[in-house]
């Protein structure tokens, strides 16, 4: 047993000291194992991709799912944005070098011990509230035991039976076009762990080297009850809890970084059965939309099998998804319920909240992201603008702030839905880094309601400010953008647009009417914008159907 344990290890002979276990490269410690087993996300396997519409998507899990209803599972870790770990007074840098971040209480030496960090108590009570659970006012630490390379304690300091939070739930709106609509899913329990260090793999995969900078980050686990149906209501589940996080100020929520990570469980049973079907576990999954795809995969893949006669091959493992092949891939078999021997952690005491302290947590929580969507869709938004300004904290923000200076509800969704979201997207930004403010929005949505300026010189004026900053008012001034509102100015221009486009003005007058938009570009053209484009279209009208 202790052979098949430890046959991936380098060993080295007559070893006097620890230290020798590790090696130095550019003045950054590893530590090196053997590997000579190859991951099922090394397999060569031909890369097939279709590029199918979400709506035809849905359409063809659903149809799978006649016979069947899918069950699925979430089991969420969110990495807190804590300033030092769980346990010591490290600091945590993604991307830092490796091991640069560590100390005794991280490398699990002997004889040191953890010293708990009250900001993850805070958290944990923060999400807990959010996600509307049930609180633990008497919680404790345990030791979950297991052996892994990236775990240098060989236990992991987790809660067990009596977690800090449970009995939650979350609601949330599907995306129109995935047919909208309400749903609630439940939170089994949300409780408080630390991070495992990192393995880097080699090229080749002869070797791995471990690295033990996130080794001790403070984590908590969101566990849902299995009660989403496909993978849209599983990844906007997703989506949801990352919103929440960013919300409560606790996470970045940053997949790509790790701070927010999702392992799925998919069954499926034949409609009207009560019993769960043999459970699958989902790893690798590093966005959302992998999240939806991963699941629609597995929930095909079990079908099939099930419409084969061939259900009884689902067998309870850990699958990998391969993001290149689109499909998932066997990892490890699970034998049965692993035995993590949990005990109470003997170095920590007890978790005690008062009702009082959670009270003044209570009281200091933002607008989360299910009210504001309630708040924005009573004021008369779309569902669609509903989704897009609650789904970023900094936009609602922004669009909150704008509206608050007086800007038209309406109005203000749609510049920020429009300009502002391209040319975030373009610049890949987020809206905190442009230097257009809230109350210059609100002015410029006033300028052109107010006829100052034209919605095309205040399409002009929203870049400036977004690129350089300044005001609208100090914009129209230095660069003279005055809308003209003159009927006898604008009357000469089109005089004189009419008059030097006699064979265009022909043509209109025989019935190609659509070129009345050709004489309005030259006019708009000759006033640079500043022509007011209704007064300018009434006065076009009457003299391009004049007599004479």
């Amino acid at each position: 047993m202790a052979s098949s344990l430890f046959r991936n290890f380098q060993t080295y002979p007559l070893l006097l000291s620890p230290s020798a276990l590790f090696r130095r490269n550019n003045g950054v410690l590893f530590c090196t194992l053997n590997s000579t087993t190859q991951t099922a996300t090394q397999e060569k396997q031909p890369s097939v991709q279709t590029k199918v519409s979400p709506q035809s998507k849905v359409k063809t899990v659903d149809k799978l799912l006649k016979d069947y209803e899918a069950i699925i599972g979430i089991e969420t870790h969110v990495q807190l944005s804590t300033l030092t770990k769980a346990f010591c007074g490290c600091p945590y840098n993604y991307g830092a070098q490796p091991n640069t971040t560590i100390c005794p209480i991280c490398m699990g030496l002997p004889g040191t011990l953890p010293v708990l960090n009250s900001k993850v108590i805070e958290f944990a009570v923060k999400l807990g509230l959010a996600l509307n659970c049930k609180l633990s006012l008497s919680s404790k630490f345990d030791r979950k035991q297991y052996f892994y390379p990236d775990l240098p304690k060989g236990y992991q300091i987790s809660q067990f039976d009596i977690p800090i939070a449970t009995g939650g739930y979350v609601d949330l709106d599907l995306p129109v076009e995935f047919g909208g609509g309400h749903r609630k899913f439940g939170i089994t329990r949300v409780h408080m762990e630390e991070d495992a260090g990192k393995l880097l793999h080699s090229g080749n995969g002869s070797y791995s080297q471990v690295d033990l900078n996130r080794a001790g980050v403070p984590l908590l686990e969101i566990v849902s009850e299995p009660d989403m149906r496909s993978g849209i209501e599983a990844a906007e589940y997703a989506a949801e809890l990352q919103r929440v996080v960013r919300f409560l100020g606790v996470s970045n929520g940053n997949m790509q970084e790790g701070s927010l990570r999702c392992d799925v469980n998919v069954s499926i049973r034949p409609l009207g059965q009560v019993e769960f079907g043999t459970k699958v576990e989902i790893k690798n999954l590093n966005s959302f939309a992998a999240i939806n795809r991963a699941i629609d995969f597995e929930i095909s893949r079990q079908v099939h099998l099930h419409s084969q006669g061939q259900g009884d091959s689902i067998i309870q493992e850990t699958r990998l998804w391969e993001e290149g092949a689109q499909r998932t891939v066997t990892m490890r078999k699970k034998e049965g319920l692993a035995d993590y021997r949990y005990f109470p952690e003997p170095d920590l005491p007890g978790v005690l909240l008062t009702e009082e302290y959670v009270d003044s947590i209570r009281t200091s929580l933002p607008e989360l992201p299910e009210m504001k969507r309630r708040r924005y869709e009573d004021m008369g938004l779309s569902m669609q603008d509903v989704l897009f300004l609650a789904n970023d904290k900094n936009v609602a923000e922004f669009f909150d702030a704008t509206v608050a200076k007086g800007a038209d509800m309406k109005l203000a969704a749609n510049w920020i839905m429009g300009d502002i979201a391209a040319y975030i997207n373009n610049e890949k930004v987020s809206i905190n880094d442009i230097k257009l403010k809230p109350e210059e929005l609100a002015e410029l949505i006033a300028s052109i309601k107010g006829g100052t300026i034209s919605g095309k010189i205040g399409k002009e004026i929203l870049f400036e400010l977004i690129a350089k900053g300044g005001t609208v008012k100090g914009v129209i001034k230095e660069k003279d953008l005055v809308q003209i509102t003159d009927p006898a100015e604008i009357e000469k221009m089109v005089d004189k647009v009419v008059s030097e486009n006699p064979k265009q003005l022909e043509q209109y007058r025989a019935g190609k009417t659509k070129l009345q938009g050709f004489f309005a570009g030259q006019v708009m053209k000759a006033s640079k914008g500043k022509a007011n484009p209704v007064l300018l279209n009434k006065i076009l009208q009457e003299k391009l159907n004049a007599k004479n």
